[in-house]
């Protein structure tokens, strides 16, 4: 999808410091880009972060608003201790900025193991390419509770409706509570400085091909603190190991 170039700069300039403070409201943004010598007002603001896809999780009044008909589901997970893998899986969507133009990024997670299950993209933010990511996760597994924000592609029932067929619990994000889905934030925290904004993908094949060699490196090589500097796939391979063969009793 391409903009012309001063909205392209506003929304990767918008896209970077969402990363950094996810908890801004519209009007906080509004003011930190006239503070950056950007002549916008908060109607031209609001209507760029729904470009980019945040609005969704974003902390301000009637946030996180589904489609019309779309069922709301609670968030399931508060004071909740994850314990293991395939307990939570979470999915989110965020913004890849290419050389001209930007796409969307989904992702589906595993909570205790920081594990990125699967992924996709898409110039538009229709639920198709959620759904089809949603599938290809649950032809590895099925987690207990499923955990999104309340963004129409989400609510959809072709999303809903996947996960109740497998018998999944569906967990959404409050509104106005932009951290609920901490991990699925941490984990585009990662892609954007380790990858997104080290890069000008000048083409879709350019940013499919190098995402994926990223998000290889992110499940495969890259150590993580808080998973005692082991990888994310390490950790998860570890829920399908079989016990160990003790012999007769």
């Amino acid at each position: 999808m391409a903009a012309d170039p001063l909205t392209q700069e506003l929304l990767n300039r918008l896209d970077a410091q969402y990363t950094r403070t996810p908890f801004y409201g519209v009007r906080r943004m509004t003011a930190w880009l006239q503070q950056e010598g950007y002549r916008v007002n908060v109607k031209r603001v609001r209507r760029l972060l729904r470009l980019l896809g945040v609005e969704a999780i974003y902390p301000k009044p009637r946030t996180s608003t589904a489609a019309p008909g779309h069922q709301i589901y609670p968030y399931l997970l508060r004071d909740v201790a994850i314990t293991h893998a395939d307990q939570v899986w979470s999915s989110d969507i965020t913004y890849i900025r290419l050389a001209q133009g930007w796409l969307y990024l989904v992702a589906v997670l595993d909570w205790h193991t920081r594990y990125v299950l699967t992924w996709e993209v898409s110039n538009t933010l229709d639920s198709g390419f959620c759904v089809q990511a949603l599938e290809q996760a649950l032809a590895r597994g099925r987690p207990g509770i499923f955990n999104t924000d309340q963004g129409s592609q989400f609510t959809s029932q072709e999303f809903t409706g996947r996960l109740r067929e497998a018998e999944v619990q569906i967990s959404m994000d409050g509104r106005g509570r932009a951290l609920d889905n901490v991990f699925v934030e941490r984990l585009w925290r990662s892609v954007k400085y380790e990858e997104v904004y080290l890069k000008s993908y000048e083409s879709v094949p350019a940013a499919i091909t190098s995402l994926a060699a990223y998000f290889g490196f992110y499940n495969e090589e890259r150590l993580h603190q808080a998973l005692g500097y082991r990888t994310p796939a390490a950790l998860y391979a570890e829920r399908t190991r079989p016990a160990p063969d003790l012999g007769p009793g």
